[in-house]
């Protein structure tokens, strides 16, 4: 009897050892968020997220601005890096017995791992350089770059989980190979492309070293890619390094920003990781 008693203990202490060590992490988290939204919480308001920033040493102004400009960065980079990384995917989906699907695999991999300020100074000497000045097309190269490998794994892992028979039942009916994965295979896996694309986004929408070497920032709006253009990370970092206090706080209120921006691209991209679990159980 006594036994059994030490066991049930012994289960009781490792069992709540575990939910003490699940929930650590989210400590770390939770004093970020706090600390973020405690000290740029004033800030926010409908004249912030409309206006444009005031010169240097005036007080109040916005990040409108820097909004449109990680937008049009974010899609410049989509239109750069999506197509791109989805056929890649497909590719290394669909060919895995040959050797090129392998090295294919690798670069992706290893290009993963780059770090995001040498992909900033690449992107400096293929597209800043010839211009002859930063502009929003420069960034665009560099987050694509960055956004490029995770859609390739994402995709080619997504595609992998498509039952074969319906590769098989489509041939079957005299489809080509071809057709069968873009009528098909894609389809299926349409979903999942779209989580991982949404999780590159979300990886992207925070960079900044990539930026100060390509974008560089703008304190005017505009629209046009052969510009410099000002994004929320470009804004966080040159007005959080600023004599004025005004900026300061306007920093931590981009930061809020930012960070529900980033949230908002995670829970979307769960919530499609969820329905697709949910209906391949179900199927």
């Amino acid at each position: 009897m006594k036994g059994i008693h030490v066991r049930i203990w012994k289960d009781r202490l490792v069992t709540g050892t575990i939910w003490l060590l699940s929930l650590l992490p989210l400590i770390p988290l939770a004093l970020i968020l706090f600390f973020i939204v405690s000290k740029g919480f004033s800030c926010l308001s409908w004249s912030f997220l409309t206006s444009l920033p005031k010169p240097p040493g005036e007080t109040g102004g916005g990040i409108f601005n820097a909004i449109v400009g990680t937008v049009m960065l974010i899609v410049l980079a989509s239109i750069l890096a999506v197509p791109m990384g989805v056929m890649a995917g497909v590719y290394l989906s669909e060919f895995k017995g040959k050797t090129l699907p392998g090295l294919v695999r690798t670069a992706a991999d290893l290009l993963q791992g780059i770090p995001s300020i040498v992909v900033g100074i690449i992107a400096y000497a293929w597209v800043v350089l010839p211009m002859h000045h930063f502009n929003a097309l420069a960034g665009g190269v560099a987050l694509a770059i960055i956004m490029i490998p995770i859609i390739v794994r994402t995709t080619e892992e997504v595609l992998i989980l498509v039952p074969q028979e319906l590769r098989e039942a489509s041939l079957a009916l005299g489809a080509c190979r071809w057709r069968t994965i873009l009528k098909v295979v894609i389809p299926t896996g349409m979903a999942g492309i779209t989580t991982g694309i949404l999780v590159s986004i979300a990886r992207i929408a925070g960079e900044t070293a990539p930026l100060l070497f390509t974008a560089f920032g703008n304190p005017f709006l505009t629209f046009k890619v052969t510009e410099p253009v000002n994004a929320l990370p470009l804004v966080i970092f040159n007005y959080a390094t600023s004599p004025y206090q005004d900026w300061w706080r306007q920093a931590w209120g981009a930061s809020i920003v930012l960070v529900a921006m980033v949230f908002l691209l995670n829970i979307t991209a769960k919530a499609i990781a969820k329905r697709i679990g949910g209906s391949v159980t179900n199927e």
